[in-house]
């Protein structure tokens, strides 16, 4: 049978399949995310001994993100989206590797390195989001993102809290205490990369490629450099790359001094740990809904909304002092931002570009969304260090203006069908 005899119910079948298997490779790469997550900045201060370097690990994270997700874009257009991510998680898995051994040698730069190629675990995650958008009918593109980063929140929410559990294995192994949660993402990115490389069959993207609208025939084949070209005439994928970045940009900048601006605190490990699972739980647990407001109320609806929640959590961390439950509301609002942002934002993109092209332009959206949490990373820390916690959320409320903006323009309006610019 070819693919353009696919029947509806056949297609329906692989999409559902499509989600399982990635929503189940979320919740395991997520746990060694999130035990990553909640020391890396810590691990760098305790090896550079400065808490403007700590800022670094979160930057290099998603530095190495923002240059891994074009290769891995160009991959999946080219090969898939089974050998893409399972290459990316691969990467990430050696990148946790190489954090080990900065750790265990005292090096500040092979531990900066190791994050920067952990980064890949990010462009990976962000590019499994759109791959169960491939087959997803246009009504559903909202739900179908949203299922696999609710996935992600089991994995990233218990990991945090392996803290302590990490530091038993580390001693056990005769390396840093804080070294001790990457051997844990190093096994769950390697055993995730083994998962999609057996499960993740029929590939959903070459499948929808195969079933697209005779129209969509027609259209050459989007090359990775195709997508800035692409961007400036679809006005609608170009606000939810803005919605995602800005939404990335102020999230990271916040979360990435959180922990230091604890610890200085007088917070213990635990706190810190409990403080960063909430917030990446507001980041994934509502996932779903974020997804049905996006595809029943409206994709612009909910990209407000989640650029007022963001605003909201810049004031309460941002004036939380010495309080940590104060702080803990902050970060857990800070993560619903996000969420209602990023869903809203990448359905849209995905909505707003036909499939040949949608590889180059969520490759260039995801190489946008982390530059720009890479940039918001690096300065934070200098901002901390000059000015403090509190002005640094200041300068992160900032970065809503612009997609607020372009939906009050109208600018994330969908051509019917037939009429995508792509």
């Amino acid at each position: 049978m070819s693919g353009t005899e696919l029947s509806s119910s056949r297609v329906a079948g692989i999409q559902r399949r499509t989600v399982g298997v990635l929503s189940g490779a979320q919740v395991i790469g997520g746990l060694g995310a999130g035990a990553a997550l909640s020391v890396g900045a810590l691990l760098v201060k305790d090896v550079s001994g400065s808490s403007a370097w700590a800022g670094l690990a979160t930057t290099m994270l998603t530095l190495g993100a923002a240059v891994l997700a074009l290769p891995l874009a160009a991959l999946a257009g080219a090969r898939g989206r089974r050998t893409s991510l399972a290459t990316g998680w691969l990467v990430a898995a050696v990148g946790a590797v190489i954090v080990v051994a900065g750790a265990q040698a005292d090096s500040t730069w092979i531990l900066l390195a190791g994050l920067f190629v952990l980064g890949a675990n990010s462009a990976t995650n962000f590019q499994s989001r759109y791959a169960a958008t491939d087959l997803a009918e246009p009504r559903h593109v909202g739900r179908a993102l949203a299922l696999v980063v609710w996935a992600t929140t089991v994995g990233s929410v218990v990991g945090p809290n392996l803290t302590a559990v990490g530091a038993r294995t580390a001693r056990a192994l005769g390396i840093p205490d804080l070294a001790g949660p990457f051997v844990y993402a190093a096994v769950g990115f390697a055993l995730t990369a083994t998962l999609m490389a057996v499960a993740l069959v029929p590939d959903p993207l070459r499948i929808a490629k195969q079933i697209r609208p005779p129209a969509d025939l027609e259209r050459p084949r989007a090359r990775m450099r195709d997508a800035w070209p692409l961007l400036r005439t679809n006005a609608a994928a170009r606000t939810g790359v803005v919605t995602v970045t800005g939404a990335h940009a102020l999230m990271v900048a916040v979360m990435a001094m959180t922990p230091v601006h604890m610890a200085d605190h007088g917070a213990s490990l635990n706190i810190i740990g409990l403080t960063i699972s909430l917030h990446i739980a507001g980041m994934f647990a509502l996932a779903p809904v974020m997804g049905l407001l996006a595809d029943r109320w409206g994709r612009g609806r909910t990209i407000v909304l989640g650029q007022a929640t963001l605003l909201l959590a810049a004031l309460v961390a941002g004036t939380s002092a010495r309080s940590e439950p104060r702080i803990i509301v902050g970060l857990v609002l800070l993560g619903l931002g996000w969420s209602a942002s990023t869903i809203a934002g990448s359905s849209l993109v995905a909505q707003a570009v036909a499939p040949d092209a949608r590889p180059a332009v969520q490759g260039a959206s995801d190489l946008m969304m982390n530059l720009g949490g890479a940039l918001g990373g690096l300065l934070a820390g200098v901002v901390v260090t000059l000015w403090g916690f509190g002005p640094l959320n200041l300068v992160a409320a900032l970065l809503t203006v612009p997609a607020i903006r372009m939906v009050m323009a109208g600018r994330h309006r969908v051509a019917p069908p037939g009429r995508l610019v792509t």
